[in-house]
């Protein structure tokens, strides 16, 4: 899509390898790993959304994708949030990871309203 952030699709695969790494390090305790895999699952689709973005059959096919991106971020500042306030993993260790997803979140969705902007001009 045209004006969107020409790094976008190597953050996002960036933000994934960040998820894997931190899967890989949690503790092997019941409630990490549920954490963690529900974590793994949100984290590494984003990208994917992205991406199947970039091959959208439209404007509505693209916002719908790009929105498909969004809940997953939404559900992975959630988990984050879970491990860093269950003391799983130290808040600090978490703070960069969680400052990333607030900012994907922040360019999606300025990169969905914009799009609506110019469908409704």
């Amino acid at each position: 899509m045209k004006g969107t952030p020409p790094d976008l699709k190597k953050r996002t695969r960036d933000y994934a390898l960040r998820i894997i790494k931190l899967y890989a390090v949690l503790p092997r305790s019941t409630e990490a790993q549920v954490l963690g895999k529900q974590l793994l699952r949100s984290g590494t689709s984003v990208g994917a959304h992205y991406r199947e973005a970039q091959h959208a059959k439209s404007n509505a096919d693209f916002i719908s994708k790009i929105e498909g991106g969004l809940q997953e971020l939404e559900e992975s500042a959630y988990w984050l949030e879970l491990l860093g306030e269950s003391g799983i993993v130290p808040k600090h260790r978490l703070e960069s990871l969680v400052s990333e997803t607030t900012e994907l979140l922040a360019i999606l969705v300025t990169i969905v309203k914009k799009v609506k902007q110019r469908q409704n001009s």
